[in-house]
């Protein structure tokens, strides 16, 4: 991906509102057993849908479970964490990008199922999405790695 010049103004912007629109949720749905519950939850979906639709190996790795050799249709770009799962393809999986979508698992333990709605709410452009600027745009492979 190739990002304009102007894209670091716009994901601070994004992660300034992100953090606004933090502090109008609830205290009790953030980093609560609630949200926890909501992670859980998450985690069963992701398993759920990575033992329908893994043709790779499942393993165990840096906090994940990491569902590989899923048709393209069934995750979102390179892959998608949901809960504490990371469903994916067949494609490499490096520690940096491991590190990417182990924050996304954290990113899950905070907001539980608040999370797929707020990352709809963030949008599809990774460069503006603050869950994918939090989590590192070069690490998550949408800008090239220095």
């Amino acid at each position: 991906m190739n990002a304009p010049p102007s894209w670091r103004a716009a994901a601070e912007a994004a992660v300034v509102r992100g953090q606004r629109l933090d502090r109008r949720i609830p205290s009790f749905l953030l980093d609560s057993p609630i949200s926890l519950a909501g992670y859980w939850y998450g985690t069963a979906v992701g398993w759920v849908w990575g033992t329908l639709w893994s043709t790779g190996r499942v393993e165990r790795r840096n906090g994940l479970w990491v569902f590989r050799g899923l048709p393209t249709w069934a995750y979102a770009r390179g892959g998608v964490c949901v809960g504490g799962c990371f469903l994916t393809g067949s494609g490499v999986i490096d520690e940096r990008l491991l590190a990417h979508e182990a924050v996304h698992r954290a990113q899950w333990r905070r907001y539980g199922m608040l999370m797929p709605l707020l990352y709809l709410l963030a949008g599809r452009d990774p460069l503006r999405n603050r869950f994918e600027i939090e989590a590192g745009l070069e690490d998550g492979r949408y800008l090239p790695r220095r």
